[in-house]
């Protein structure tokens, strides 16, 4: 389906179009699936994580709290970065290592670009525990179907990391009921103090 398309069966259906939100929407999930396809074709788990991730559970629970994201970031394993980025690169993707960044870049577009991150690894020596292990949700998003890190790993990764746009994604999946009572009483104790900061600020 094209975006045209698209924007046209939103539009029989009703629904407020945010034609800019849209429209960016469609094309971070256009090159999500330029690689999570062919992933899954070869059986390589992933999950797509950061604010795609927030944004897919979002729209799900309550669209209304929807925070639009630039990038698209997916969870890998350290011992499959070699068959992703085989993978990647076969699918038209060139692999890029950049100030201790490393992203898959589609068009030698950096706007299209894919940023790995690795499961149990701390992406900046700040961050205060290490990324949770693969546990992949399928969700979809615009009819797509994609892996998607689930909200109480989210939750943690995100107060983990407590960057602005973090504290941001905390509030729009707070604000869309899905940060439970449970949740929160699973979280380490520093990453529960950040939650209630977070919740002081809104």
């Amino acid at each position: 389906m094209g975006f045209e398309e698209f924007l046209e069966e939103v539009a029989a259906k009703g629904d407020v179009v945010n034609i800019v939100f849209e429209e960016r929407l469609f094309k971070l999930v256009g090159i999500l699936q330029k690689i999570a396809q062919p992933l899954a074709a070869a059986k390589v788990p992933y999950e797509v994580v950061g604010g795609l991730a927030v944004l897919i559970h979002v729209e799900a629970a309550d669209p209304t709290h929807s925070v639009l994201t630039r990038d698209v970031d997916i969870m890998i394993r350290r011992s499959d970065l070699g068959r992703v980025i085989a993978i990647a690169e076969s699918e038209g993707f060139k692999f890029r290592h950049v100030a201790g960044v490393d992203m898959l870049l589609y068009g030698g577009k950096a706007l299209n670009a894919i940023h790995l991150l690795f499961s149990e690894e701390k992406v900046k020596p700040s961050q205060a525990i290490p990324n949770p292990p693969l546990s992949p949700e399928r969700k979809k998003i615009q009819g797509e179907e994609a892996c998607v890190m689930p909200v109480a790993d989210l939750v943690q990764m995100k107060l983990s990391a407590n960057r602005l746009k973090d504290r941001v994604h905390i509030q729009s999946l707070d604000a869309a009921g899905l940060i439970t009572a449970e949740m929160e009483r699973g979280l380490p104790d520093a990453l529960r103090t950040r939650l209630h900061q977070v919740r002081e600020t809104e």
